[in-house]
Formats: C-alpha cells, structure tokens, sequence
C-alpha cells in the first residue's frame, strides 16, 4: 500500500476518534480526483462516508502536497457534513437546522477545553 494512503487513513481515523464521529463507517479510496487533493462522499442518514486520496496530483501541486493535513481537513468536513447537509436541504426546518448546530457546538466544546 501507497506511504502516503496509509498516513492519510491513520490521520482521518485519529480525527474521526478526536471529533466524536465514531457512529459513521467509513471506507478510504485511492483514485484520481480532479483538482483535488482529497474529498469526502458523505451518507449521514446510512452514517456513512467515502474518503478519497488523489492519487495522481499534478506537478504543479506535487508541491503543496500533505497528506496529515488533507486528512484532518477531510474529517473537519464529516463534523460539519450534518449542519452543512440540512442548511443545503430545500425543505430543511429551522428546528433540523438548530439540533446541528446544537450537536456541532457540543462536539466543539469538548475538543475546545479552557486551561
């Protein structure tokens, strides 16, 4: 397996356990993305996610390549896939859109402590 895929799937699971998003099953993909460095495919009512690696970067950003820090951008996107889904959602309520937010400020509370 690829040095880099596996770094990558290490940082997204060490994120995932950090943000309290053990509840989603997640699968890692290595395959050609266009004019990316990752992306994430989110099912959050099958609480399911797909996380790709580009694995054909062009030379230009070859360059600008990181794949712990791809990782934990990709994981930020699963801790906010809910919030993000139902504000997207044409028939979202004000109610579903709130119990998001709700659950996101909770989560960020526990990873925000004060010292």
């Amino acid at each position: 397996m690829n040095k880099d895929f596996t770094i990558f799937q290490k940082e997204f699971k060490k994120y995932q356990r950090l943000f309290g998003l053990a509840g989603y099953r997640v699968y890692f993909k290595h395959e050609k993305l266009d004019e990316k460095f990752a992306e994430i495919r989110i099912n959050h009512g099958g609480l399911v996610a797909t996380v790709v690696l580009n694995k054909e970067l062009s030379e230009k950003d070859v360059a600008f390549k990181d794949v712990r820090a791809d990782a934990k951008h990709e994981a930020l996107h699963l801790l906010i896939g809910r919030l993000c889904g139902n504000a997207k959602y044409r028939h979202a309520t004000l109610c579903e859109i709130d119990e998001a937010a709700e659950e996101l400020v909770i989560k960020l509370e526990e990873l925000i402590k004060e010292k």
